[in-house]
């Protein structure tokens, strides 16, 4: 065989060797792929389960997510330029803390709020941390304040009712306006705070003063002397219900609609869990700290002075 034909011949080899080096490579690489897609996959199903189990990792991932996506929107857009005066201590006036610094069950309760009735985390958590200290001094379910106030206002600090009630738990300011010289006036009854430590002491003597949990909220709406609250008691304590449920770990719908007057009336249906006689031995244990459709202001019937007023006689 000539020099020319042994060198075809080992070129033949070396292209076969060749090609079958590159589909082996080929295969292996596609295998690895493969896997790594698929344990990619298995990774992604598992956290999205896990996720799915931990309501707070969930608002927590989708606040991130949304603050990432508006800062990536204000740095797009050019900067404005307005001379205003800075104010480093500014943060120091607002009613905020992270819920992350709270003990879980009740950062479970602030961020299950802040969802329910569309309002910032970081403030609830702030009033349910309040509520915590506050309900301890005063030998209050924190959970039974937290109610009030979601019946009352749905955490908006600055309503108003046509009679005058004001602030997260809807005090009368001019009846209780001595109650507010503490924190420095009756205007007091708009800051978050304020407003829920005076709510707190008249509601504890409207339910020392009517002898039960009961009578005392009916006393607090100024329904003592009417036949008809509206559905207010039943109200409080179907949310205060719903908050047990979400402080001992249970998964309860943000949109669960709390009853109607017309269903408040009813000795059936979805009230049997929270039938006000009930709720209340409930709502009149404190809670250990360790343990740590949205109604809306409630409706206050037309005999408000037998209620808060009537502390005052």
């Amino acid at each position: 065989m000539t020099a020319i034909g042994r060198f075809l011949v080992l070129a033949r080899q070396v292209a076969s060797s060749t090609n079958v080096f590159l589909r082996d490579v080929g295969a292996g690489l596609l295998e690895v792929s493969h896997n790594s897609l698929a344990l990619l996959g298995l990774c992604v199903v598992a956290a999205i389960l896990f996720a799915a189990g931990r309501p707070d990792l969930r608002v927590s991932v989708e606040r991130h997510a949304l603050d990432w996506l508006q800062a990536r929107h204000e740095a797009r857009e050019p900067a404005a330029t307005v001379d205003l005066p800075a104010e480093p201590d500014a943060v120091a006036r607002a009613t905020a803390v992270d819920p992350a610094a709270l003990p879980r069950p009740q950062a479970a309760v602030a961020h299950w709020l802040a969802r329910r009735y569309r309002v910032a985390s970081e403030p609830v958590g702030r009033l349910v941390q309040e509520a915590w200290q506050i309900g301890q001094r005063a030998s209050l379910d924190p959970t039974l304040i937290l109610a009030v106030i979601a019946v009352e206002s749905s955490f908006n600090p600055f309503a108003q009712s046509s009679v005058g009630a004001q602030g997260l738990m809807q005090v009368m300011t001019r009846v209780h306006d001595e109650k507010y010289d503490a924190y420095g006036g009756t205007r007091a009854a708009f800051d978050p705070v304020s407003n829920l430590r005076v709510g707190v002491q008249v509601l504890k003597e409207c339910i020392a003063r009517a002898g039960s949990l009961e009578a005392g909220l009916r006393y607090y709406v100024g329904a003592a002397n009417s036949a008809d609250d509206g559905g207010y008691v039943v109200k409080v304590l179907a949310e205060q219900f719903n908050l047990r449920r979400v402080l001992e770990g249970k998964a309860v719908p943000v949109t669960v609609a709390l009853p109607s007057s017309a269903t408040a009336a009813s000795p059936s249906g979805a009230l049997a869990p929270v039938a006000p006689s009930a709720a209340a031995s409930r709502a009149a244990e404190p809670i250990p700290a360790a343990a740590v459709a949205p109604a809306g202001s409630a409706s206050r019937p037309s005999a408000e002075p037998t209620g808060q007023v009537a502390l005052l006689n």
